[in-house]
């Protein structure tokens, strides 16, 4: 069996929430740059931080996952605080997991190939932009622009929001 089944699956499961809160509100949850790579699109930090087991303090991923172990990565607490996520993002995650959670790695694969937004990198990753995605998903260029604009803003003031 594949030692990464789970990574792969929870990977997909993020890609899929955040392209769901992307095509209803404009925003990913996560925040993540996406990007095409053969097996379909993945969130590519959260990716790198997983593969390469670089998950450091600093990381946003420090304080919820394990770092890589005979090629394993787990959480590192049973219970995460999810008060920097809101309800609506909660309820995404949950949807998505009971959905698709069960599916074998490879039926996540063929799900996503079959998104409007995946191209074939041919062996290497491209990036994928959110625009690409809700455009790909019937978002007029009216849509977009607010989108883009509300998330500019976002961007603005996380800012002053940082330390």
């Amino acid at each position: 069996t594949d030692p990464l089944h789970a990574d792969k699956v929870y990977l997909k499961l993020l890609y899929l929430a955040d392209r769901t809160s992307l095509i209803e509100t404009g925003q990913p949850i996560t925040g993540d740059k996406m990007v095409n790579m053969p097996k379909g699109p993945v969130l590519s930090q959260i990716y790198d931080s997983i593969k390469w087991g670089d998950i450091e303090d600093g990381d946003p991923w420090y304080e919820y996952l394990t770092e890589q172990s005979n090629y394993e990565v787990s959480l590192a607490k049973d219970h995460s605080e999810t008060d920097e996520l809101s309800e609506y993002e909660i309820h995404i995650l949950e949807k998505i997991h009971e959905s698709y959670g069960s599916l074998h790695p490879m039926e996540l694969v063929r799900l996503t190939h079959g998104l409007p937004e995946w191209h074939d990198p041919n062996g290497s990753s491209i990036p994928l932009e959110p625009e690409e995605i809700l455009r790909a998903n019937g978002k007029s260029p009216e849509e977009i622009e607010r989108f883009a604009r509300t998330a500019e803003e976002v961007y603005f003031l996380d800012q002053f929001a940082r330390p």
